[in-house]
């Protein structure tokens, strides 16, 4: 067998595994952070986390397979090594920049939420009071005895 075509298959094995890996790990453990996110609503929480996943696997599966053809071949087992740390090293890179750029979204999704809950008043409103006839837009009070 070819040691370019044993080069693919082992990528492959190894690239696949961590896509998967890693969005097992961020599903299961971003369930918290999403519900917190959305104020507690878990069914929400946990359509966004499908989703997200969903998404994570089409981004990291297509980009794997994209970078599957190696430019040069590999004739012996030290091309093989070095092809394969290249190839899945930058996969590694490319789901940690997948991996931060959700936190970052969520994160700024979470002080958006934050703020509005700060900006909630405690109690509704009860009504609105017509505006005495003071302050710079009233009109002067009659002096007595005009």
């Amino acid at each position: 067998m070819d040691l370019t075509v044993v080069a693919y298959v082992l990528y492959l094995l190894i690239s696949v595994a961590l896509t998967v890996w890693v969005a097992r790990t961020l599903s299961r453990n971003g369930r918290v952070f999403l519900a917190d996110v959305l104020h507690g609503n878990e069914k929400l929480a946990e359509a966004v986390n499908h989703l997200l996943v969903v998404g994570f696997y089409l981004v990291n599966l297509g980009f794997v397979t994209l970078y599957l053809k190696n430019a040069d071949g590999v004739a012996n087992a030290r091309e093989l090594f070095e092809a394969l740390s290249v190839k899945v090293g930058v996969v590694l890179l490319v789901l940690g920049v997948m991996h931060l750029g959700n936190v970052y979204v969520l994160s700024r999704i979470r002080r958006r939420s934050a703020l509005e809950r700060e900006q909630t008043p405690p109690v509704a409103p009860q009504g609105w009071t017509k505006p005495g006839p003071t302050g710079p837009w009233a009109a002067p009070a009659p002096t007595p005895g005009q």
